[in-house]
């Protein structure tokens, strides 16, 4: 690609926008593509060898895949919220999971943040989501209410995936948060009735999203509830995924991770029908899509892989935040390039807001930077200086800045240090050998957390929220 188009690029993201460089007649598209506790090796440009997911894969060869993509929490409903806002969740004291709760429907996403939704439809955008909320479940917490203009899915942290399990059909029936499972789906505020299986219908959905909107500037986030579980269906034993998929897999031997696998390929069947569907309506090169799960892989939940990560989801080491993470912007940056420094899902949202020149709300700053300089290889260095992520539950943290990670993973345990330039899965602790690496990423953490909101969430404002290092310690 010519130099002069990374200088477009490079100037769109800094100052004012397509119309006023004389570039495309409109804004990208943009589509934003999440699994959900995905294991970062269950993808093909990953190294998965049991798993073939083709469409995902070429995401990655039409455009970059990310080595070190960072989400801005280890937990589902934190992580969603950071990628709407473009802001570190911890700002605002969102650091927790939200379970359906029928007598606090104030619990979610609070109303002071702008969404990504929000600015792009301030742009001129039409915004949808299909798919998994899960931030909030009263009125004032709908989609609707938060910038999207169309919504299909589901409000609650995780569905079944058969029709036939679909026994609620009211969302004022619901008691239990496992209740909310087996609900209808919903089109805006209506229960639908439907018979396909939960990821074809996502899918589906998403097909005709495009088609009817490919004359106007769109924003579709397709939230995947696959392969979070559950694998079984809980009164036969049976898989949660059509046989269709599953003998895909009948080399893999092993029960869970078979439907698991399964639930893979039908998800990346439908991303396949998406990208299809932009060819087909010649909207390719005015699309950007990105394609991250929205958790690291649960391994006890639903048999997940994050080789060669430590840890899993819901924990502080590599495994439960970094993860699969790619886009592609044919036409506007390289194909198959491969970008090692650390990026944020935050970055979502800074990036095509530049792109759209829609607005920022000067009350919420965000945290995400524009990537597209640094893919088009006009800025050099890294996007961010340091990232950062804190567990109140476990009253944990951890710092990456370059190539070294500081992690406390409890209230009380001793701080690790990683060099993960060499050791990506966290084995050699460096901590006694370079107590002064370890002691900078303090201070960087305290630094940043003075900034930082107590949890605000019912019941969460009396955990432990991790403490600073002592820096003073002896060596």
């Amino acid at each position: 690609m010519k130099r002069a188009k990374y200088i477009f690029l490079y100037a769109l993201g800094i100052s004012c926008g397509f119309p006023a460089l004389g570039g495309p007649a409109s804004p990208p598209n943009l589509i934003v593509i999440l699994t959900d506790d995905q294991g970062y090796h269950d993808v093909g440009f990953n190294g998965s060898q049991d798993i073939a997911t083709p469409n995902l894969d070429s995401i990655a060869s039409n455009g970059v895949r990310f080595t070190s993509g960072y989400l801005a929490s280890p937990f589902s409903s934190p992580s969603r919220a950071g990628l709407l806002t473009g802001r570190y969740p911890e700002r605002f004291g969102y650091e927790h999971d939200t379970q359906w709760q029928p007598n606090n429907q104030d619990a979610g996403l609070p109303p002071t943040e702008t969404t990504l939704a929000d600015a792009l439809g301030q742009a001129g955008y039409e915004t949808g989501i299909i798919g998994k909320w899960h931030l909030g479940y009263g009125p004032a917490m709908h989609p609707l209410k938060r910038g999207f203009h169309e919504f299909y899915g589901f409000l609650g942290a995780g569905h079944r995936y058969l029709p036939e399990e679909y026994t609620v059909d009211d969302p004022r029936k619901v008691k239990t948060d496992d209740d909310s499972w087996h609900l209808w789906l919903m089109r805006n505020y209506a229960p639908v009735k439907t018979t396909n299986y939960l990821t074809d219908e996502l899918s589906g959905e998403a097909v005709r999203f495009i088609a009817r909107h490919q004359d106007k500037p769109f924003f579709l986030l397709l939230a995947y509830n696959g392969p979070h579980g559950p694998l079984d269906v809980t009164d036969n034993g049976l898989p949660e995924v059509p046989e269709k998929y599953l003998r895909r897999f009948s080399k893999i031997l092993g029960p869970h991770r078979r439907t698991y696998a399964a639930m893979m390929s039908a998800v990346d069947d439908g991303v396949g029908g998406i990208l299809a569907e932009l060819r087909k309506d010649r909207l390719e090169e005015q699309t950007l899509v990105v394609y991250l799960s929205a958790s690291g892989g649960a391994l006890d939940e639903n048999s997940s892989d994050n080789y060669p990560l430590r840890g899993s989801k819901s924990y502080p080491w590599e495994g439960g935040w970094r993860v699969p993470f790619a886009l592609q912007w044919p036409g506007h940056l390289p194909k198959g390039g491969v970008y090692d420094q650390p990026v944020l899902s935050l970055d979502i949202f800074a990036t095509i807001v530049a792109l759209a020149n829609a607005p920022i709300n000067p009350k919420t700053p965000i945290d995400g930077v524009n990537l597209i300089p640094y893919l088009a290889g006009i800025k050099p260095g890294a996007p961010h200086a340091a990232i950062f992520l804190q567990m109140p539950d476990r009253g944990a943290f951890a710092v990456r800045a370059g190539k070294y990670k500081l992690v406390v993973p409890a209230t009380g345990k001793t701080a690790e240090l990683y060099d993960l330039s060499r050791d990506i899965s966290e084995c050699n602790n460096l901590a006694g050998a370079e107590p002064g690496v370890r002691d900078e990423l303090g201070v960087k953490y305290a630094a940043w957390g003075r900034q930082m909101m107590l949890p605000h969430l019912p019941g969460t404002t009396e955990r432990n929220l991790p403490q600073p290092i002592d820096t003073e310690q002896k060596h």
